[in-house]
């Protein structure tokens, strides 16, 4: 150690004995280099993992968030078609949304979120961006109950666009049809006729699309052709609808003029009431109209 420490002589001895011992460093060195190996894959792992994780959780996140986005978009497209559907009526309307399907599959009813204290009254009529859905057949204080015009227990007295040929059009019990009941089996009535409310009823106004004519089957042994319609509104789609206040309902001219936002605005102060004209109380929450059978619109038609 003296003579390693005073003088350079066993620098060679040095090196030499380096030499001989670096396999050794490097086998000792081995269990430490494969740890930190194996600590190293388990920690890149579990890091890939929670990553991995992280990012599905954001996918299903953006995901919603592009479904409501979608869903929005849908809402608005139908809510600017009922916008643009509600500048062609000429009567006042009101926006309702559709809240609830009668469960039962033998009725066509839908309930909706506008009641007695929006002015909504029973046998008011009901649209939707496309063509006419139905009547009023209960109201209740905050919604109202409405008979679609597919339910077998409703008609109304419908007409032919092209040529004015009046019918009544009755429900089957089904979303799909109407069945035009009553036109003689030489009636000029042909597919893709549009078919629209007649007026004649003192429930609809007139002019309202109620459907297109699918089919016309003609029996010379039948006294009536069997003529079934498509209805045009979209029964089993639409969620936002329009609440008609017509003359032909008794109701226009005395009822506030209601908009698209819902806020009324009084017809006397706007000066669409006649003056000395009452304002006429709803129906009770619990009393149920009765619906008009065929024969009785068959008559008002005629």
């Amino acid at each position: 150690m003296v003579v390693d420490a005073r003088f350079a002589a066993l620098k060679p001895l040095r090196s030499q004995l380096g030499m001989v011992l670096t396999p050794l460093y490097y086998v000792a060195e081995l269990p430490v280099r494969a740890w930190d190996a194996v600590y190293l894959q388990l920690t890149s792992r579990a890091d890939l993992i929670a990553e991995n994780e992280s990012l599905r959780a954001e996918a299903l996140l953006t995901k919603r968030k592009l479904q409501k986005l979608a869903a929005l978009t849908e809402q608005n497209v139908r809510l600017r078609e009922l916008l643009n559907s509600s500048e062609l009526v000429d009567e006042r309307v009101l926006v309702a949304e559709l809240i609830g399907v009668d469960p039962n599959a033998y009725t066509q009813r839908i309930l909706i979120d506008k009641g007695e204290r929006d002015g909504v009254f029973l046998g008011q009529p009901v649209l939707d961006a496309t063509g006419l859905m139905g009547q009023v057949v209960e109201v209740l204080p905050f919604s109202a109950r409405v008979l679609l015009i597919t339910d077998s227990s409703h008609s109304l007295p419908v007409q032919i666009n092209r040529n004015g040929l009046r019918a009544i059009a009755s429900g089957t019990g089904s979303s799909d049809w109407l069945e035009l009941r009553h036109v003689g089996d030489t009636a000029d009535i042909r597919v893709d006729d549009i078919v629209v409310s007649s007026g004649l009823g003192q429930r609809f106004p007139a002019g309202y699309p109620v459907g297109r004519v699918a089919s016309v089957n003609r029996d010379a042994s039948q006294p009536f052709a069997e003529v079934r319609v498509e209805p045009t509104a979209q029964l089993n789609r639409s969620r936002y609808l329009l609440l008609v206040f017509s003359p032909e309902s008794g109701y226009g001219d005395v009822l506030p003029a209601l908009s698209l936002d819902g806020e009324a605005v009084d017809a006397n102060a706007a000066g669409d009431a006649e003056p000395g004209t009452a304002t006429p109380q709803a129906a009770p929450s619990g009393e149920t109209p009765p619906v008009a059978p065929a024969a009785e619109e068959q008559n008002d038609a005629q």
